[in-house]
């Protein structure tokens, strides 16, 4: 059986999409998968099991990207495609069946919207990555073993209107593992992408060079992923990498301004966000908002209140 998964470029929608790729493993145990999916998301995929391949998928002018995928997909006699990006391409390819991502409706979780393509309504199955054992290995000798707590911190996003400032993340660390807190003496693993050194510097400045593991920009995405299975909390901006902490189980909480939670909070029993006290609309709707030009719009949330919100999810007490 071959099963083409048709899935996003951006690493965030990538992973909320494993949870119907999961679903589709466990009912066609020996099916063969081809994954269609941007440069920067396609590492992902690259433990999961029945992998056939992985096609990359670049974004070209006049949507030649589509003509690439049809290029090279249109010999193929496939079982079933499933395509989360709303294309043409379903019909122009030889499929027994083929699932097309529905419009959204509105305030629709992207978990739930994604497991409506596949009629899921009723428990959308949560996303889910797989590693290589390599990945566990070099997980195990970049997280100590013997660190009572670790708290992994995620203080960069794609956009700066999304970036909680470093001086608050700073401020956070110091009050949840000072003495007698939740986490103290903890360790601390700040994750990012290579390009985003300079929205991390001041946070891995701020943290005790004994407690600090630094893996922005050191570490594929599988052995991040790896990483935060070890670790005990997470705290950071709406990001792909809170979305990858979500779904590797750990406590999750996610700083959300500029973005709507009703369509993009941490996903999963053990998570929890906490926005700014303007709204998603009263941020973006202010007659000088410019999402080209903008910094942070992340400044009415206060430290006291997003360490409010991690203790009481640390506590489970979180409402």
């Amino acid at each position: 059986m071959r099963i083409l998964f048709i899935t996003s470029n951006r690493i965030g929608d990538s992973i909320l999409s494993t949870g119907i790729l999961n679903h589709l493993i466990n009912k066609y145990p020996q099916a063969k998968f081809t994954i269609a999916t941007g440069q920067i998301s396609a590492p992902l995929f690259g433990g999961m099991p029945n992998l056939s391949q992985i096609i990359l998928m670049p974004k070209k002018k006049f949507g030649l990207h589509w003509f690439d995928l049809w290029r090279k997909t249109v010999m193929t006699r496939w079982d079933m495609i499933i395509d989360l990006r709303r294309s043409a391409i379903c019909y122009i390819l030889w499929s027994k069946k083929f699932y097309i991502q529905p419009k959204a409706k509105k305030n629709q979780h992207r978990v739930e919207l994604l497991a409506s393509t596949l009629g899921l309504t009723k428990n959308p199955p949560s996303p889910k990555l797989w590693c290589n054992p390599a990945h566990i290995k070099n997980a195990e000798k970049l997280i100590p073993n013997d660190a009572k707590t670790i708290l992994a911190i995620g203080p960069t996003a794609n956009w700066a209107g999304k970036i909680w400032p470093a001086e608050n993340f700073a401020a956070l660390i110091k009050i949840l593992t000072k003495d007698n807190a939740i986490l103290e003496n903890a360790h601390i693993v700040v994750f990012g992408a290579n390009n985003e050194r300079l929205q991390s510097s001041p946070v891995l400045r701020s943290i005790d060079k004994s407690k600090c593991i630094d893996l922005v920009g050191k570490v594929d995405l599988l052995t991040a992923f790896a990483c935060m299975q070890r670790c005990d909390l997470y705290i950071g901006n709406d990001s792909g990498l809170m979305h990858m902490a979500a779904s590797a189980g750990i406590k999750t909480l996610g700083l959300f301004g500029p973005s709507k939670t009703k369509l993009y909070a941490p996903w999963g029993d053990d998570c929890a966000f906490i926005r700014t006290v303007e709204s998603f609309d009263e941020l973006t709707n202010a007659p000088d908002y410019d999402h080209r030009t903008t910094e942070t719009l992340m400044n009415s949330l206060s430290v006291d209140a997003v360490a409010t919100k991690a203790i009481n999810l640390w506590n489970g007490n979180d409402d």
